[in-house]
């Protein structure tokens, strides 16, 4: 079983499982042997008071589902939802792609890879909404 391997920068944080797991003052490797283990690197996190447009509402609800804080399956419900009005709306091949794997993903119940997907599209989103990067 090869599971997922985490490179850590110095005094990185992870959410594991709902354990925050902060590495030393080194990088270090953490091979994640178990299956379906629930991982958020908090630099990545969105903070609620960000989650202000389609994309980065829908994932900080795949974030909640991984940190533990929201039931999938009663976030099932608003993520597929909220995909399908993207879908609406994003017509282009890359989006409609990327909707898709969040989509399957939902419906394999696999909060990691809908965020996975969904932050393909903040990009776009940001380029759409005519917001600066920072």
């Amino acid at each position: 079983m090869s599971g997922l391997v985490l490179k850590l920068g110095p005094n990185e944080r992870v959410l594991i499982n709902g354990a925050v797991i902060e590495n030393g003052n080194r990088r270090s490797r953490l091979n994640i042997k178990t299956p379906g283990a629930n991982i958020l690197r908090l630099r990545d996190a969105i903070h609620p008071d960000e989650a202000q447009t389609p994309v980065r509402k829908l994932c900080y609800v795949a974030q909640l589902v991984l940190s533990g804080d929201q039931d999938m399956a009663f976030a099932r419900v608003e993520l597929a939802k909220g995909i399908n009005q993207l879908m609406d709306v994003l017509k282009d091949p890359d989006s409609r792609i990327v909707l898709g794997e969040a989509l399957s993903a939902v419906k394999e119940n696999q909060p990691y890879y809908i965020l996975k997907s969904l932050r393909k599209l903040l990009p776009l989103e940001d380029r759409l909404l005519g917001v600066a990067a920072e």
